[in-house]
């Protein structure tokens, strides 16, 4: 994909969240984890979410991904409406154009690496396009480890693996929920440089949940919760810019 057509790429929307509310629970043990958030993420841009804990920034990505139901509102992957889904199709949907990325890194034990970065196609009875397939392996630096199965490779191999799955199927957003939270620094910087460079090299579209300022950093653009709604945003962030934005949060917490 050429620099221009990511460009290009930039200006639309790859999800969409309008008004959307997540209630549990009813009457006085009711809570309120998403209260009428609407937020964009463009395609070819990489983003960040975060908040205190409990902010309903994990909810927000579960919801958007498909991954859970919501009470009121709209949720859109590129055209298709999530609300009017049956089961059957929300579940090919995520299939076909979501990637997942989570802080266990999901991989099956009996199976190589590289058949567990083709796994999804596998099952969805498509053959991988191998000159992505290639790209993708060599971008993550997978190419020497191929048939290893997971117990031989480290925390920071497997995560890559787990990048390259997401990544194989060329899917239209992938969602990374704590992505290098079972990683040392040195592995969690990598990993999160692959997703950068997904991002500018390939036109990816990635929605990380996270709550480390440093892996925030290499998002273009933090959105950040807090009581289920979106408070604020910040685009080309650097961690000391996302730190003292959090710790002006928490006083704020401790004064209110």
């Amino acid at each position: 994909m050429t620099t221009a057509s990511i460009a290009g790429r930039a200006t639309a929307v790859a999800a969409r969240a309008t008004d959307l509310s997540k209630i549990y629970g009813q009457g006085e043990t009711q809570v309120v984890a998403l209260d009428r958030v609407s937020v964009e993420f463009r395609q070819a841009e990489f983003t960040a979410i975060m908040g205190p804990s409990g902010s309903g920034k994990s909810t927000l990505m579960h919801c958007v991904a498909g991954l859970d139901t919501f009470s009121s509102g709209s949720v859109r992957i590129g055209d298709t409406e999530l609300g009017s889904l049956k089961d059957k199709q929300l579940t090919q949907l995520r299939r076909d154009k979501i990637g997942f990325i989570f802080q266990a890194f999901n991989l099956l034990p009996t199976l190589t690496a590289l058949e567990n970065i083709t796994l999804p196609m596998d099952i969805a009875g498509r053959k991988p396009d191998k000159e992505w397939l290639d790209r993708v392996i060599g971008m993550v630096g997978l190419s020497d480890r191929l048939r290893h199965r997971p117990a031989q490779l480290s925390g920071g191999q497997q995560q890559r693996v787990a990048v390259a799955r997401a990544l194989a199927s060329r899917p239209e957003i992938i969602f990374g929920d704590e992505p290098t939270g079972n990683l040392d620094s040195r592995s969690g910087a990598e990993v999160l440089g692959f997703l950068r460079n997904s991002v500018r090299e390939m036109g990816q579209t990635v929605v990380m949940v996270t709550h480390d300022p440093v892996a925030a950093s290499y998002a273009d653009r933090v959105v950040f919760l807090a009581d289920g709604r979106i408070v604020d945003e910040m685009f080309k962030p650097t961690a000391d810019n996302v730190l003292d934005f959090m710790k002006q949060f928490d006083a704020k917490g401790r004064t209110s």
